[in-house]
């Protein structure tokens, strides 16, 4: 145990940095100092290289985290800074699904899933996770296996049933916190069921793990990750200006750390750094396209495999995606957090994700961002995998083109399985939107 627990900080606090210190000046050799960025870019964001170092660095570490401390596999929508502040190391078979889309394993780890039985029907992020715990494939090179599974049925009913099955697999508790669907305002005696919840998750963190936690522990998770949703939505913000020093195609590669190390030190110091690369890019009057004409909105999860693809092809007609559902998500939530009646807080933060209220709330959100960033048109990606972020995407479409005067189109693919996409169909509707301007 004393061994593993040496190999687990050595690779989190020697090891990792060097081994993503020496990739970054293997990199760099190739690459030309000062780049002003190609193409219809601007220049790329400098600290997108210590993205990759502390992401990096976290994956590596994790290689080593079973055995030496608690893990927990968990969903995002699940209030992890409980866990956190009790020292467990967790994954999140989401990110891990994204992660396998960008790096093209997606496909041969949905066929193993379904050659297991699971059928072609689910979503890809559950497929091709339990395709590669099936198989032990991954672009991670390891992930530690769990101690505990823990879900929040406040996404979709998949995360439900694919973290029980996770659970099933390893053999460990599979923990729940069970969010009402809302419908209009939040009702007390929902707030009171989830808290009640709440209330239990810290009797079960402290039994996994066994170590008890100090109640001021768990106020300093909370205060940092808190403090870093806030630091995310000034970093949001800053694509207000025009040109926008960044668009929402970055949005979705630096949004990793509020995701899976919120509640961290690091993820704290992570978004002051892009936050202040970001106001001196609007000072500079740096401009993430060279060219911007257009500013647009983007509803649902990013299409992962793709990324690079669909930023060049708005760059080049001079569209910039100033801001996305998908992104505003993880700020949205802690905006009116309470620290110091912190149950109820995070019962209303759970219950209140974006996919866990009804239609007219999104609408209203969507409005919101459509005002706030001066947004001239909304690109709809209807996702044959997630379900619920999908359903009333064309009411959608049609109220914010009625009530907005914004120019609206829907593009129809898959977040994480190439094989869904239609290359000419997405180009075909894509060239129609921005002609129509």
């Amino acid at each position: 145990m004393i061994s593993r627990r040496l190999q687990y900080e050595m690779a989190g606090r020697v090891v990792g940095p060097m081994l993503m210190a020496l990739e970054g000046w293997k990199t760099g050799l190739g690459r030309r100092k000062g780049s002003a960025g190609e193409g219809p870019f601007g220049p790329p964001l400098e600290c997108t290289r210590e993205l990759k170092d502390l992401m990096g660095t976290y994956y590596y570490q994790g290689r080593y985290a079973d055995g030496a401390v608690p893990v927990a596999w968990v969903a995002s929508g699940f209030p992890v800074e409980v866990l956190r502040a009790h020292g467990f190391y967790t994954v999140y078979p989401e990110n891990h699904g994204a992660l396998c889309a960008a790096r093209r394993m997606t496909p041969k780890l949905v066929q193993a899933a379904e050659d297991a039985g699971y059928s072609r029907d689910l979503c890809t992020y559950a497929r091709s996770d339990i395709g590669s715990v099936i198989t032990g494939r991954t672009p991670l090179g390891r992930v530690p296996k769990p101690d505990v599974v823990c879900a929040c049925g406040n996404i979709c009913q998949t995360i439900v049933y694919w973290f029980r099955a996770l659970a099933d697999y390893f053999e460990v508790p599979f923990v729940l916190i069970d969010a009402p669907f809302v419908y209009g305002d939040f009702k007390s005696h929902h707030l009171d069921y989830v808290k009640d919840q709440l209330g239990e998750l810290g009797d079960v963190a402290e039994s996994v793990s066994g170590r008890p936690v100090t109640e001021a522990r768990i106020r300093t998770v909370f205060e940092r990750a808190c403090e870093a949703s806030i630091l995310w939505d000034e970093c949001l913000a800053t694509a207000r200006r025009r040109p926008t020093p960044w668009t929402a195609f970055d949005q979705f590669i630096h949004m990793a750390p509020i995701v899976a190390i919120r509640g961290t030190e690091e993820c704290t110091r992570y978004y002051r750094t892009l936050r202040d690369e970001l106001e001196d890019r609007v000072r500079r009057g740096i401009g993430a396209v060279r060219d911007e004409r257009r500013r647009l909105l983007w509803d649902n999860i990013a299409i992962w495999y793709k990324l690079r693809d669909l930023s060049r092809t708005f760059a080049e007609n001079g569209f910039a995606l100033v801001c996305a559902t998908y992104t505003d998500a993880w700020a949205e939530m802690w905006r009116n957090f309470d620290a110091s009646d912190r149950i109820a807080s995070t019962a209303r933060m759970v219950s209140g994700v974006l996919l866990n209220r009804d239609l007219p709330n999104r609408m209203r959100t969507m409005e919101r961002l459509i005002r706030r960033y001066e947004v001239d048109g909304v690109v709809l990606h209807s996702n044959r995998s997630c379900k619920p972020y999908s359903v009333g995407q064309y009411d959608l479409k049609d109220r914010m083109a009625q009530e907005l005067g914004v120019k609206v189109v829907v593009i129809e693919a898959d977040h994480a399985e190439p094989e869904a996409y239609s290359a000419e169909q997405v180009s075909t509707r894509l060239g129609a939107f921005m002609e129509s301007f």
